[in-house]
């Protein structure tokens, strides 16, 4: 309900945004017309007015075309101009009560030196955030080159040379360029096709469907649609944004970067994720440091008022505090954390596409993962070509070579061991007589792949003239699909009971670890060309393929590693439950009972959630059976991480809290992940796990010990303000102060973790935080008042004539107690004896501690209104912070044997 006119009138901020909202639907509208008209004609069409034909762009005029259009980016993934970046380094809330603050006391007093000091520390904060932002943007950009995504683009060296097909990285992809896209593959930008073959395209960024969508063959060019208004309807266009989750396709890029449909609308996409729980998590203890400072301000300036008399002094003093209790390093503290984890983990072969993922994979503590790769040696060789009893049979072998060698589609491991295999023994030679007449994709419903093949005769396979189906895939789906069965020189009927011997061979080779292929063969009269899904059916058994992978010799000690560092290692496999039982048996996985995909889709999701928390090894899943395991795992209060690397692990990675891939992955696994492994190992993934846990940590100290320290000076000041005649300390000397501990603090992102807080997963408390505060920080005013009792009664600062004594004392206590709480803070262990500090953060609170120390002796401390202190006091001083260092030893223990915690 409007209850004003002014709900009426739009802000600047609306009005602005409003602008954009219209002319990017406006545009949207213009490309969907282009993009649907495009689809309405003929291909040939497009490529004419493209000027490029089936043969490809030649390398020059593919140069041209990138000059002139610029890469294939959409907005968002423009770096921003570095102005851009400096400006948003200086807007954030802590710089803007700096400003707000500098801005009164310049009001106030135009020649009060606290402006200076003020304008410092915005300048430090704002400048060292910026420097330390550009710099990480600048590595993560590289960082992410040593990852980039290709597509295969067809393209000539000249105009008369033939065309070859090349993996060009997307952002080089310019209009014009013909792609060739298979399952697995990013769709670079809008392409009209060319020709498809069983094309499955998931279109869920652009449509919000969840379910893979058809997109038609057009290799004639005949089969059109009219009147379409959605270039997303249109089943002949694929759009940037979308993948392909099975079949094969060919088509000429008609639109990319920011012209691409997907491009226009990305003005009205917000570039940012979702923060995570540790961006809540900052925001709030920064929120609530402010909103602390708004009750507590108001309150110091009215007791220094009423006790003092002097309004305009306890309105400086008050805002001094304001100062001191102003975080105004955090948002740098963290960005350094951030930008310094990723780089460590970089050198460790572990990519952050997403700096805010580090600190969920150091709160992982749930990771699953396939077996290939990470408990095996991903090294995968033809072990045994047999027929139907376990004899060795040289026909499987040459169907499954031909299989693999005519397809197109996803080629994986297992296809470049039969290939290698028969290179290696020379056993079969394909030449010209072999000729490929169609092939049906391979797909994760599916399971299989199959080619058809024209060829002339060959031992135990049909004549010249007949066109005969090969397919090779997962023995249960394949067998499922076969009538009759190859014995000897024969073909028999496969009865039931010839099925149960079958799977009895199977399961022998399971056992050893073997992973088993089927291959199947169909002939057909040879009338046509053009095949599909529906024709692998009827077909004969010819044999099967058994691989062998063998386990990693350190996949045992590096899952005994995680289990140290509280990460539970779960198996999620396609493979068979017999082959995943016993791999992981081989490295040392407890595997009581191995749940299958086809039990999950019995369960709902409480009875799933159940059997996840009670079960290590899930068998036979297929993608969608995959992410409802992760989605188990979380809803039961678990930080999850997935390492995949194929189309099937796509859905996984999203739903997981830190998707991990490597960077031999499908595109879709690789977009989908926050994370690269340049290694697939478990050793790997852990040294990441432990940056993680350290990033983390040292965030957590920082925000610690300064809500800490604040807390405690603003009980000091209340005491101090009530009971003392005079300012205790004048702003300036708080300034400086507050400037210097600031200072020391800046090396927090450079030191090191105790071994003990690296081995459990670590997530976000903010009540932890709170409860931290109220219990630690007033320690520091207990020998707060000390001091004021020493400087009042023994060395006789009793009065405002003798205050500079007071305010020396004070300020040189208070500076040195609150950056001994850096040591104090940053271990549970007895600082210095049991825990020493890396050398940046003893150098830099050392050197805080000096300039405190110094400087009332210094020509500077006329400046500030200080004088030297007495060399009695220094004894007392030793004293105080001896005393203060072992009060919070013992509160710090006893919180410990409470809590249970520290950091």
């Amino acid at each position: 309900m409007i209850t004003s006119i002014s709900e009426l009138r739009p802000t600047p901020d609306h009005a602005r945004r409003n602008r954009r909202a219209v002319e990017t639907a406006a545009r949207t509208r213009s490309v969907a017309a282009r993009l649907t008209a495009v689809s309405g004609r003929p291909a040939d069409c497009a490529l004419e007015d493209l000027r490029v034909t089936r043969m490809g762009l030649v390398q020059e005029e593919a140069r041209r075309r990138l000059d002139r259009h610029g890469p294939n980016l959409v907005a968002q993934q423009r770096v921003p101009h570095w102005s851009v970046q400096l400006f948003k380094s200086f807007r954030n809330p802590f710089i803007t009560v700096l400003v707000c603050l500098a801005a009164v006391m310049y009001i106030s007093d135009p020649d009060d030196p606290g402006v200076g000091i003020l304008a410092a520390m915005v300048l430090v904060s704002g400048l060292l955030r910026f420097c330390q932002e550009y710099r990480s943007d600048k590595a993560a950009r590289t960082l992410a080159g040593l990852v980039g995504t290709t597509t295969a683009v067809q393209r000539r060296k000249h105009r008369h040379a033939r065309p070859v097909i090349e993996e060009v990285p997307l952002e080089k992809v310019v209009p014009g360029d013909i792609v060739h896209l298979a399952a697995g593959d990013l769709v670079p930008a809008d392409l009209r096709l060319l020709g498809a073959k069983d094309l499955m395209v998931s279109q869920a960024a652009l449509s919000g469907e969840s379910l893979p969508v058809a997109k038609a063959d057009t290799r004639d060019g005949a089969d059109v649609r009219a009147g379409l208004t959605d270039p997303v309807d249109a089943d002949n266009m694929c759009l940037m944004g979308t993948s392909v989750t099975s079949g094969a396709a060919t088509g000429v890029v008609v639109a990319a970067g920011s012209d691409s449909y997907f491009g226009c609308m990305a003005g009205s996409l917000s570039g940012e994720r979702p923060p995570t729980s540790f961006d809540v998590g900052v925001r709030k203890v920064s929120f609530l440091l402010i909103r602390f400072m708004l009750v507590m301000v108001p309150v110091v300036f009215a007791i220094n008022g009423l006790t003092k008399h002097d309004w305009a002094e306890a309105f400086m003093f008050a805002v001094a505090v304001a100062v001191g209790l102003t975080p105004e390093m955090l948002p740098m503290v963290v960005t350094t954390n951030l930008a310094r984890g990723a780089m460590a983990m970089a050198k460790r072969k572990v990519i952050v596409k997403r700096l805010n993922a580090i600190q969920n994979l150091g709160a992982m503590d749930v990771l699953c993962t396939d077996k290939t790769g990470t408990l095996t040696e991903d090294r995968i060789v033809l072990d045994r070509c047999f027929d139907v009893h376990g004899r060795e049979d040289t026909e499987v072998l040459e169907c499954a070579y031909l299989n693999s060698h005519f397809q197109t589609g996803l080629r994986n491991l297992l296809d470049e061991a039969v290939l290698e295999h028969v290179d290696e023994a020379e056993e079969v030679v394909v030449d010209a007589s072999f000729v490929k007449v169609d092939e049906i994709p391979f797909d994760f419903a599916r399971r299989r792949m199959s080619v058809v093949v024209h060829r002339a005769p060959l031992a135990g396979l049909p004549h010249a003239g007949e066109h005969v189906l090969i397919s090779k895939g997962a023995v249960d789906e394949l067998l499922a699909l076969c009538r009759w069965m190859r014995d000897g020189a024969g073909t028999v009927e496969l009865t039931d009971e010839l099925r149960r011997r079958v799977m009895g061979v199977v399961d022998a080779h399971h056992r050893q670890g073997l992973r088993v292929l089927a291959v199947a063969t169909r002939t057909f009269a040879g009338d046509r060309d053009i095949y599909g899904v529906e024709d692998e059916s009827e077909l004969t058994l010819v044999g099967f393929l058994s691989f062998l992978d063998p386990p990693k010799h350190d996949a045992a000690l590096a899952l005994r590693a995680l289990a140290d560092k509280g990460v539970a290692v779960k198996v999620v496999t396609g493979d068979s439950d017999l082959v995943a039982a016993h791999v992981c048996a081989e490295v040392g996985i407890d595997v009581a009972d191995v749940v299958t995909g086809s039990a999950i889709d019995a369960m709902d999701d409480d009875r799933l959630r159940a059997c996840v928390a009670g079960h290590t090894v899930f068998a036979k899943v297929n993608p969608i059976q995959k992410a409802r395991i992760v989605r188990a795992l979380r809803a039961d209060g678990h930080t999850v991480g997935f390492l995949g690397d194929g189309i099937n692990d796509a859905a996984a990675l999203r739903e997981s809290d830190v998707g991990i891939s490597v960077d031999t992955a499908v595109d879709i696994a690789k977009e989908s992940a926050d994370i690269i492994l340049l290694e697939k190992d478990l050793t790997v993934l852990e040294h990441g796990v432990l940056q993680g846990r350290t990033t983390f940590g040292n965030t957590i100290k920082y925000i610690k010990m300064t809500a800490s320290s604040n807390f405690g000076n603003v009980f000091s000041v209340l005491v101090a303000s009530a009971f003392i005649p005079f300012q205790p300390m004048l702003a300036i000397q708080l300034l400086v102060q507050n400037l210097a501990y600031d200072v020391s603090q800046l090396a927090t992102p450079w030191d090191r973790m105790d071994p003990e807080y690296l081995r459990k997963p670590r997530t976000w408390d903010p009540r932890g935080i709170g409860r931290f505060m109220l219990l630690i920080g007033p320690i520091s005013s207990i020998f707060d008042v000390t001091t004021f009792l020493l400087l009042w009664h023994v060395f006789g600062a009793d009065d405002a004539a003798h205050q500079a004594l007071f305010q020396s004392g004070w300020f040189v206590e208070g500076l040195l107690s609150q950056t001994l709480i850096v040591h104090m803070i940053r271990t549970r262990k007895i600082p210095f004896i049991q825990s020493r500090a890396s050398v940046p953060v003893l150098v830099m609170t050392g050197a805080a501690m000096a300039f405190g120390v110094v400087l009332p002796f210094s020509p500077l401390a006329s400046l500030f209104s200080l004088q030297p202190l007495p060399l009695g006091y220094f004894p007392w001083l030793i004293v105080t912070l001896v005393g203060y260092c072992m009060l919070t030893q013992v509160v710090k223990t006893w919180y410990i044997r409470r809590f249970g915690a520290w950091l």
